[in-house]
């Protein structure tokens, strides 16, 4: 059975590879956002009088941007500053929620999931983390009601079974524990993976260095993921890093089979192939909105 965290996780296996599951694994980052995480944002935020900007915002943080992939509460935050900082916003006069004692959260804590905030505000959280929970359970809530039947892009089935035939493979998400479990048991493929690191795990970064301290080389453990921050995770730590192209995961996956798992496993994976794969998924996604340049 499918472990949650790290706990109890063993290694069996020369090689070790973490992979993301939204935008990576499955192609469920847009049904996610657009049709849970914003509406819930605009709603809990009091966002109503800027919507049409909250939620281009919200999708440039969370989908389009190099922040994407962020830990919820770190992306939204970064929504907020957009539409403090954009003028066509201010022009508005509208209230953009400085939510201060979140922020100072997100600094302090590495566990960015509902527990742990939850504790803050049984610990005397002010009014803005009790708006922060009240809009995290709800978007969780949502998501449980709407995301289903999404199954992994291509490939990846196909990709699961042959990393275990040399590697053991964890899921390292920023998504909720609960969530993930859900979706990898729905599709059957929580059976190719020994743990599930979510965001109650602590961030990749923690993930990562909690498999290497089973003795793995470094350059025999991999991160598989769609944003530069799972790439910034891996290098961290000092791991290899595949990156799945935004709007190209299909192409990236076939890529990974035919040829980046086989060089993983030769050892010939570091390097220049890693160079050239993440220079090519560097260029995908932009840092700025278009009123910012």
């Amino acid at each position: 059975m499918t472990a949650l965290g790290l706990a109890s996780f063993s290694r069996t296996q020369d090689f070790c590879i973490g992979i993301d599951s939204d935008g990576c694994a499955f192609d469920s980052m847009e049904i996610k956002h657009k049709e849970c995480f914003i509406p819930a944002f605009i709603e809990h935020f009091g966002l109503q009088p800027v919507s049409k900007f909250a939620r281009e915002a919200a999708e440039f943080t969370n989908l389009y941007s190099k922040s994407r992939g962020l830990n919820r509460f770190v992306s939204y935050i970064e929504a907020l500053d957009l539409l403090e900082q954009w003028p066509e916003v201010q022009k508005r006069n509208p209230s953009i929620p400085k939510v201060q004692s979140v922020r100072d959260w997100t600094k302090r804590e590495t566990k960015l999931g509902n527990p742990t905030l939850q504790a803050e505000v049984e610990g005397g959280g002010d009014g803005d983390m009790q708006m922060a929970l009240a809009w995290s359970l709800d978007v969780n809530e949502r998501i449980a009601r709407m995301v289903h039947d999404v199954p992994p892009f291509p490939g990846v089935r196909e990709a699961l079974a042959a990393m275990n035939t040399q590697a053991d493979c964890i899921v390292c998400s920023a998504t909720p524990n609960e969530a993930l479990l859900k979706e990898w048991e729905e599709h059957d493929i929580a059976q190719f993976v020994q743990s599930i690191c979510g965001q109650e795990s602590g961030s990749k970064k923690e993930s990562l260095t909690g498999c290497l301290k089973h003795g793995y080389e470094p350059d025999k453990v991999l991160m598989i993921g769609d944003a530069p921050g799972d790439m910034r995770a891996a290098k961290a730590v000092g791991v290899l890093y595949y990156p799945i192209n935004p709007g190209k995961e299909e192409e990236s996956w076939v890529r990974f089979n035919e040829e980046a798992l086989d060089r993983f496993f030769a050892g010939t994976y570091g390097g220049e192939y890693e160079a050239q794969v993440i220079a090519e998924f560097e260029t995908f996604l932009p840092e700025k909105m278009a009123w910012q340049k």
